[in-house]
């Protein structure tokens, strides 16, 4: 989808974005608000204008990811079957201008132009226990935060969250899972370059160090210093970097670089925004928490995670997966009807629902949340539920057109709350969106870069 660069945008013009961001989400606050699967017990289709339920009642899921999502598949022809109504074509429209754009300066991305399974700019040490996304994901963020290193001359790079570079994790397990791995790599470049020491890289080789500690946000800089190795006091120069830094754990990393006067750089890619704290995680800026509007609830936040080419992807293909949702808000209905204080249950992940009969699914929901699976059931009523699919589809993807501009407001909050405090901050689509839906890396640094920042944006030959 297209939509507007960060980059592109001066402070004041940021500072308007946010406004009109607000006001858009305000205006759709209840579709964005909505619960897939109270589809049916809230009657959330008759709660869109007549106008709009016209235009999108009876379209198939292809026809949805042309017509209303704008990304038609390769070959298709898009063609409306009536005028849609000007407040939708000016949902439709708004949506896109107001986006921060999520496609990076690559089209394909070109590691995997030969095999989609494996990354040709990773040998195969480096490939091994990973898979194609995160290929991808660290070949990039590698390059970004090499090219950021070098710009602002760090000596260190601290990598947080790093799950398995120094890096710092909270979880025992998984340092211990990466040192093995660590292990394993050395050695099997060790053997690569004993085979073929003319093409494998050379020099020294050293492990990451990996520290056990949760980085808190109240943490002094001493406190997220110390486990660092030994060098001059006031010599260190450090790059702080994050890959998908979950809920407040990207929020934390943002106020160690404000505070840290050892910190110049950051490279962070958030995720999991529904796990922000409240209040704490978000507003951060003091533009943004004065403006009316502003507040994301929990379930705004959960939409901003969805990944809209995936599900774009699925409505192309049309397959029986997508009626997953309609199932579900079926399960609801009965679910009430059984229990009326029983309202938006967990239920674990059924599976293969696409071979499912409606009954067959719901049953096995009903023992999923403890509830008799044998109850009597209204066969009539959930097949004429099941009718409904495409129009819990149709609906589902209006809230997630919507759902990237909840993901613009939250980081276009930290770019503003960096520039209120005088730093230089940026955003970079830096992932292919197909294979990381999450790609918008928030690049910021002490000094000004100028026009440098653009040399972070390309993709290394």
């Amino acid at each position: 989808m297209p939509g507007v660069s960060a980059r592109g945008l001066s402070h004041a013009e940021r500072r308007q974005l946010a406004a009109n961001l607000t006001r858009v989400l305000s205006l759709y606050r209840s579709l964005l608000d909505a619960y897939i699967f109270e589809f049916f017990t809230d009657q959330l289709w008759s709660t869109l204008p007549r106008s709009w339920q016209e235009a999108l009642d009876g379209l198939n899921p292809p026809q949805l990811a042309a017509l209303l999502l704008g990304m038609p598949a390769e070959g298709d022809v898009v063609r409306y079957r009536s005028v849609w109504p000007l407040t939708l074509l000016a949902l439709k429209s708004t949506a896109s201008a107001l986006a921060f754009t999520r496609t990076p300066g690559f089209q394909t991305p070109s590691e995997f132009l030969e095999n989609p399974s494996q990354s040709s700019r990773l040998t195969a040490p480096f490939r091994k226990h990973v898979r194609p996304k995160k290929q991808h994901e660290i070949r990039r963020l590698g390059e970004l935060v090499k090219k950021l290193s070098d710009l602002t001359g760090c000596t260190q790079v601290v990598d947080v969250g790093s799950g398995q570079v120094k890096s710092i994790e909270g979880d025992r397990r998984l340092v211990e899972r990466a040192r093995r791995l660590d292990r394993e790599l050395l050695h099997a470049l060790e053997k690569e370059q004993r085979r073929k020491p003319q093409v494998a890289p050379t020099g020294p080789r050293r492990s990451p160090q990996h520290v056990v500690r949760w980085v808190e946000p109240a943490a002094l800089c001493d406190e997220l210093l110390l486990p660092l190795e030994h060098s001059p006091r006031g010599g260190a120069r450090l790059l702080l970097t994050g890959l998908h830094a979950c809920g407040d754990l990207s929020v934390t990393l943002l106020r160690h670089f404000c505070c840290c006067p050892e910190v110049v750089a950051l490279a962070s890619v958030g995720c999991c925004y529904m796990k922000l704290s409240d209040p704490g995680g978000y507003p951060l800026s003091q533009w943004v928490a004065a403006l009316p509007g502003c507040e994301l609830s929990y379930r705004l936040r959960e939409g901003a995670c969805h990944a809209l080419e995936e599900y774009a992807e699925r409505l192309q293909r049309a397959g029986p997966g997508l009626r997953t949702h309609c199932y579900r808000a079926a399960l609801e209905t009965v679910i009430r009807r059984a229990q009326p204080t029983l309202r938006r249950p967990g239920v674990q992940g059924i599976p293969r629902v696409h071979e499912l009969k409606i009954e067959e699914y719901v049953q096995r929901g009903l023992q999923r949340v403890g509830l008799d699976p044998q109850l009597p059931l209204n066969l009539a009523a959930l097949r004429a539920q099941q009718a409904q699919e495409n129009r819990v589809v149709a609906f589902f993807s209006l809230a997630l057109l919507l759902a990237p501009l909840v993901e613009t407001l939250i980081l276009l909050d930290r770019l503003l709350h960096l520039q209120e405090q005088g730093f230089h901050a940026e955003l970079l689509p830096i992932f292919s969106p197909e294979l990381s839906p999450r790609n918008l890396a928030l690049v910021a640094t002490k000094r000004p870069l100028g026009q440098a920042f653009s040399v972070l944006e390309t993709e290394d030959g």
